[in-house]
This record gives C-alpha cells, sequence and structure tokens, in this order.
C-alpha cells in the first residue's frame, strides 16, 4: 500500500502553480526595469518616516467622499461601486501612474440594517488580484451576519493597472512600496468613511497574501480596536520575494544590470541581499501591536511554498495575544478551498470588538 503526504501534494503544486505562471514565458518576471531610481529613494525615505513614531501619525486622514453607482440591488442587499481620487499627499501622487490616480471600491451591505448594528470589513487585494469578484464572494455570506463587505481596488491592478504593465508583473521594485504605501492610505481613508460617515458598529480589515501584509499594517496604525485578519501572509514581503515561489519570477539579471550601472560589479547574491535590505521596510513586525490584539487573527496554510511558517508565527510571536490558526494545505490550495475558515475568523474577529457607544 502506497501512503501519500498530502502535505508535501500541497506544497509540490504551489511551486509547479508558480512554476506555470512564473518561469514559464507566458509573462514576463517581476521587476524587469529595475530598481525604480529616485522613485526608489522618495519611497524609502517615505516609509521610514512611519518610524519610529508611528503612534503619532497623523489621525484623522484624508476624508474620501465616493461617487457610488448601483450595480445591483435584491429584497435584502445591495451592491454598490464608488470612484474616488487617492487620497495619497503630492508626492505620492507624484510618483503614482496616472492610471492609479483614481481608486475604485465595491461596497456589498445589507438593506434594512441601521449601519450602527452591522460590521463592515475592507478587503485588500492579493498579488494578482485584479477584480473584486472572488472578495465579493468570500464576503457575500456573511451578509447574513450583518457584516458588509468593501474591496479595494489596488493601484496598479485591474482598471488602475499601468499601461505598460503585464498583469500582476510589477516593473520596478519601487512599484511594490508605492502600491503598498498607497493601500495603506486608501484603506485608513475608507476606515475613517465607515467610521464617521456611513456609522459602522464595527469595523475590521482583511487581505490575503500581500493584502495580508497591507491589513496587518493598516489595522496596526488605527487609533481605535478593529479586527484584523492577514490571510496566508508573510510577516514581510522579503520572505515573499527571497524565499518563496515568487523568487524565481523575480528578474534578478535585471536588477543587477540596473545596480552595476550605479555600483562596482555585483554577484546575484549582492543583489539579493539589496533586495532584503529594501523589502526590510515592509516587515509588519516593526510596525506597533494593534489597540485590541485579540481581534487579530491570522490564518496559515500548513504547506505553503510562498509562505513558510517561521515567517506566520514571527507575526503572532510579536503581537501577544494575536492568535493564529491553521489549515491543511498549500497556498494555491488554500486559497481555492478554505474561505470557509476565513469567514469563520472574520465573524470571530468582530465579535471581540466593543460595539461603538
Amino acid at each position: 500500500m502506497v501512503t501519500v503526504n498530502i502535505g508535501m501534494l500541497h506544497y509540490v503544486l504551489d511551486h509547479v502553480y508558480g512554476a506555470f505562471v512564473h518561469r514559464t514565458k507566458l509573462s514576463p518576471p517581476f521587476f524587469s526595469r529595475g530598481w525604480g531610481g529616485t522613485k526608489l529613494v522618495l519611497l524609502e525615505r517615505m516609509i521610514n518616516q512611519l518610524f519610529p513614531n508611528v503612534e503619532g501619525q497623523s489621525w484623522p486622514p484624508t476624508l474620501v467622499q465616493p461617487v457610488w453607482k448601483t450595480v445591483w440591488e435584491s429584497q435584502s442587499a445591495t451592491l454598490r461601486e464608488g470612484v474616488f481620487r487617492t487620497p495619497c499627499d503630492e508626492q505620492l501622487l507624484s510618483a503614482l501612474p496616472p492610471e492609479s490616480h483614481i481608486a475604485r471600491v465595491a461596497f456589498l451591505a445589507p438593506k434594512y440594517t441601521s449601519p450602527h448594528k452591522m460590521a463592515c470589513v475592507v478587503h485588500l487585494a492579493g498579488t494578482g488580484d485584479h477584480s473584486f469578484e472572488r472578495r465579493l464572494r468570500l464576503g457575500g455570506p456573511l451578509l447574513k451576519e450583518n457584516i458588509a463587505t468593501m474591496v479595494l481596488e489596488s493601484p496598479f491592478y485591474g482598471k488602475r493597472r499601468p499601461l505598460l504593465q503585464r498583469g500582476s508583473k510589477l516593473l520596478c521594485v519601487s512599484d511594490l512600496l508605492l502600491l503598498g504605501r498607497a493601500t495603506i492610505e486608501e484603506a485608513r481613508s475608507l476606515l475613517h468613511w465607515l467610521d464617521c460617515e456611513a456609522g459602522f458598529g464595527k469595523m475590521g480589515i482583511c487581505g490575503l497574501s500581500m493584502g495580508g501584509v497591507h491589513a496587518a499594517m493598516v489595522g496596526s496604525l488605527h487609533p481605535t480596536p478593529i479586527a484584523t485578519l492577514p490571510f496566508l501572509s508573510p510577516h514581510s514581503a522579503v520572505v515573499a520575494f527571497c524565499e518563496g515561489v515568487l523568487k524565481h519570477a523575480t528578474a534578478w539579471e535585471a536588477l543587477r544590470d540596473d545596480l552595476t550601472v550605479q555600483e562596482a560589479a555585483m554577484t546575484l547574491e549582492d543583489v539579493r541581499e539589496r533586495m532584503r535590505n529594501v523589502l526590510s521596510l515592509t516587515d509588519v513586525t516593526r510596525f506597533p501591536i494593534p489597540k485590541n490584539p485579540n481581534a487579530v487573527i491570522l490564518v496559515a496554510a500548513t504547506d505553503d511554498g510562498y509562505i513558510p511558517r517561521h515567517s506566520v508565527l514571527e507575526l503572532g510571536k510579536a503581537w501577544p495575544g494575536s492568535e493564529v490558526r491553521w489549515v491543511r494545505g498549500g497556498h494555491v490550495s488554500s486559497f481555492l478551498l478554505h474561505n470557509g475558515a476565513f469567514r469563520r475568523a472574520i465573524v470571530d474577529g468582530l465579535n471581540r470588538l466593543q460595539w461603538k457607544e
């Protein structure tokens, strides 16, 4: 009788999927245009400005006023889509591609419940999530729990994707930092809108993979307790691009060539070390502990080829009081099969919050 190690199969599936998507000629690698020159320097400085006085971050953020249109409504729910100008400051705006200046958001909410008796969770995009559909499917069944879903389209994705960018393959390293910083600004402004304009009684932020890193940052910076729910997420982008499957999808030679123009000849290991230094800016463990760490629930996969186990545990350790839950599977299979576990985490995280007075 042959015994099969299911965990290893999930891990291998991640690598097979990664090889097909990232290592074939079907699409270019990440960062084929290099580091981003002066934009990278600007972003490193802007992200470092979050430290060490991250607690003193100005609040409230810019209040956005989305212009809404109704997509559909049923007897019990309404789906609206809204657009608003990104609240990023002029410096950040000048670095963003023009296509990303207008943000898009979908908003699925129960129809006849007062907002102060409802919760709303903002869902941030994972790598490659260019549309609203997957996240709306995740949030849809939560309507019966009186939980609304707000889905933000990331800069550089969907209708906000720059003309020259193929799929999710960001052209420069600076684009990754820019995407993250702009997403954080937009999510904070949307939470402020949900609180002050819409009047929701509880709020949360969640995201899958890259979106989970951004959700953890937003939850950390929020001045009041919100549910913070990173799913299948590393503690830092260093892990994703230097350890997991995506290291095979990165244009290391192009990055080396770009550096060699500026500095002496470098080895690929030197280039990887430079990447680790730059992406260490995305390390969530450097951020403050959220206001209610008991409402932080991380959901991770046991055999994830993209996100190593140690990375999940590092964030859990950095935020005492948070909970780490494990689902059986790899990154790709969990993404497809474990929406029920993600929904349970959303419900449980919100249940650990007090209703707003």
